[in-house]
């Protein structure tokens, strides 16, 4: 599959008609097949669509922002294209810089998604890590993700003014649970379509540096700064891991150091390499899976893999525990599975 790969202008490989299937993390599409299930989330969907008003985004951006185009950032210009073209995007959405100190980039919008950048941002990264950060966004719209972000941050809006109806505001925060549990995967599947753009998995791990706090990467020693992610993980004490458990829940983004360690693990697997070789998924010929429960048990697979690899000791009583019962549950399958009672173990 390798006969229709191209080189870009900065001697990447390119990737026609790639499906966003191709580096999407698996709990990405579980969490997004299991939010799609939460009672009442279709009604929710389009109460908000119909209030939601794309057009005004876009001209509060046009206002109060620059666009980038040929004659202002012509840098960022060509990386904009580079990266659409390196996802073979049908269409180049628009880019535009906003006045922020803080490192911040995000894509907006339902129908044409268009993408915003810090200027404390474009200040701080090179050339190469700025591509990771427009491929990461690049991402988002490719995979379709713009439509439920934006409608997680109208609903965060939303339950603030409702904050006075208790039974309103209730099911509405279960919905943005849910949704941001599914955008924190969503995040890891784009630092993945970052990758793909930069194909530098040095300067993808330096933007993340960045945005953790390293103003600059020649003072961060980065196994140190792996070591920290490991650390996080393999905490000894459980009353650590329920801290971090209340921690992550209102997070809309991964932690720094999370991140950075599963890009680096998916850098040095055999799909990236694969992806890179000419081996993926692609738009005209990838068929979803028919049913979600599909995307479910690729997401449980995904999450049993972590849970047998981490040393977290709350993760492993949850591992231990769905362990048990999966075991409980089959032997009393085959016990009686077959309505007679005479089933035999296998």
């Amino acid at each position: 599959m390798t006969e229709d790969i191209e080189v870009s202008r900065h001697n990447a490989v390119r990737f026609p008609g790639i499906s966003p299937r191709a580096y999407e993390h698996p709990v990405d599409r579980g969490a997004l097949a299991t939010l799609r299930a939460v009672p009442g989330f279709a009604q929710v969907v389009k109460t908000v669509s119909g209030f939601y008003n794309e057009r005004g985004e876009r001209l509060m951006a046009l206002a109060s922002s620059i666009r980038v185009g040929p004659k202002q950032y012509p840098e960022l210009e060509r990386l904009r294209h580079e990266c659409a073209e390196t996802l073979d995007l049908p269409a180049v959405p628009n880019l535009f810089v906003f006045q922020d100190p803080r490192i911040r980039a995000e894509t907006v919008g339902m129908d044409e998604p268009f993408i915003r950048v810090s200027t404390g941002l474009v200040e701080l990264m090179n050339q190469e890590s700025l591509r990771f950060v427009l491929g990461h966004e690049m991402g988002h719209v490719l995979s379709g993700h713009a439509v439920y972000r934006t409608i997680m941050v109208r609903l965060i809006g939303l339950q603030l003014a409702m904050s006075w109806t208790p039974v309103s505001a209730l099911g509405i925060r279960a919905i943005i649970a849910a949704l941001r549990e599914w955008f924190r995967k969503a995040e890891l599947s784009c630092d993945r379509a970052g990758l793909l753009c930069s194909q530098d998995p040095t300067a993808a791990l330096r933007a993340q540096i960045q945005v953790a706090g390293g103003i600059d990467p020649a003072r961060i020693d980065v196994p140190s700064f792996l070591q920290q992610a490991a650390e996080y993980e393999s905490v000894e004490d459980i009353r650590d891991s329920f801290l971090k458990l209340k921690s992550v829940e209102t997070e809309s983004h991964p932690f720094a150091v999370v991140r950075a360690a599963q890009l680096q693990k998916w850098a040095a697997s055999e799909n990236y390499r694969a992806i890179l070789a000419g081996d993926y998924a692609r738009r005209d010929s990838d068929t979803p899976t028919a049913d979600w429960k599909d995307d479910l048990k690729s997401a449980a697979q995904s999450y049993k893999e972590s849970w047998n690899s981490s040393a977290d000791p709350l993760t492993k009583v949850f591992s231990d525990v769905g362990e048990a019962v999966s075991g409980a549950a089959g032997k009393v399958w085959n016990k009686f599975g077959n309505g007679n009672g005479g089933g035999s173990e296998s």
